[in-house]
């Protein structure tokens, strides 16, 4: 599959639910309303749209929500989609998660063939970790890292940097992350869907800012290493771990997206930042045939943009989408 610029599609992310265990500030409002479950694809149909991808051209499928493991009977699904990674059709299968649910499915993750993992874990401090997801403990979370540690999974710790939340820790967390055998990913706040009375302005931080305060302690070398994803990677020479840095806004990633995404309603979004979309859901159940679907991926990504307009400042504190990350599946 190659857009219209020429980038080839090789990277699917799907939100199998856009429920979570936890609300985290500047993801979800405290009081959300979720997609009735009548409106959400079964397993089965999730399974079929992903292996059409497959098919097409994606070497690599990560799942996300909301959050992955908090949907009933995912494992059923990862163990089905394994079985792409068995034939060669595809490189890599993987999955983001706030790691609640680590500790019950880290065995089961590497058994279905997943080989690493990304956790999101803003803070290491338990008090304001329950601030921050509002809803999350952070034992929890520790006792996940720990099974997933055990069962053999790499484990990359994405963090969203909060001015004023989590801004006096990023020396602590990448030290931590150089004792655990972690790498760390460090991530822009993303003007999506409101969040309450908190508004991104508030909390955007620039991640110009964070390379320049870990560079007075930390020997950052930039390198060539790319996951697949967004981020731009350093090597931290103290600790031999990567550091990566996801910059949608002080420095947009867009001339080599390789990316989609598929929503758990089957709506494919072909840019994060961009509400143009593309319905799959009527094609997947028009008919037993997969030949509509096929037509309709290939017509959605002839439409993929150039990239995202993601503003934060003072004229536009506003999202820039109106949906949540939870419903596109970070």
């Amino acid at each position: 599959m190659i857009d219209p610029f020429g980038r080839h599609i090789s990277y699917l992310r799907v939100s199998v639910t856009d429920r979570c265990d936890f609300r985290c500030v500047y993801c979800m409002a405290e009081d959300m309303t979720f997609l009735p479950k009548s409106e959400v694809l079964t397993l089965e149909e999730l399974d079929r749209l992903c292996s059409a991808f497959v098919r097409l051209g994606v070497r690599k499928l990560r799942l996300t929500g909301g959050e992955p493991l908090v949907r009933r009977n995912i494992m059923a699904l990862v163990r089905s989609l394994g079985r792409h990674l068995d034939s060669g059709a595809l490189d890599e299968l993987t999955l983001t998660t706030n790691g609640s649910q680590l500790a019950r499915y880290a065995d089961e993750l590497k058994a279905a063939g997943m080989r690493r993992i990304n956790v999101s874990l803003d803070t290491l401090d338990p008090a304001k970790f329950a601030a921050i997801t509002r809803w999350g403990k952070l034992d929890k979370v520790q006792e996940g890292l720990d099974a997933a540690t055990r069962a053999g999974l790499a484990i990359k710790i994405n963090a969203v940097a909060l001015k004023g939340v989590n801004d006096d820790e990023f020396d602590r967390m990448l030290a931590w992350c150089g004792e655990q055998g972690f790498d760390l990913t460090f991530i822009e706040v993303m003007p999506m869907g409101e969040i309450g009375s908190a508004t991104r302005l508030e909390q955007y931080l620039p991640l110009s800012l964070v390379r320049a305060q870990l560079q007075r302690r930390w020997t950052l070398d930039e390198t060539d290493y790319r996951s697949g994803g967004p981020a731009r990677y350093y090597t931290v020479r103290e600790t031999g771990r990567r550091l990566g840095l996801i910059t949608p806004l002080t420095h947009n990633f867009c001339e080599s997206c390789n990316r989609v995404r598929l929503t758990c309603t089957g709506t494919l979004f072909m840019c994060l930042g961009q509400e143009d979309a593309a319905d799959l859901r009527t094609p997947l159940r028009l008919a037993e045939s997969d030949a509509p679907l096929d037509l309709a991926i290939a017509a959605a990504i002839a439409r993929k943009p150039k990239g995202h307009d993601f503003i934060i400042d003072r004229r536009h504190s506003r999202p820039a989408v109106s949906r949540h990350m939870s419903v596109t599946g970070g």
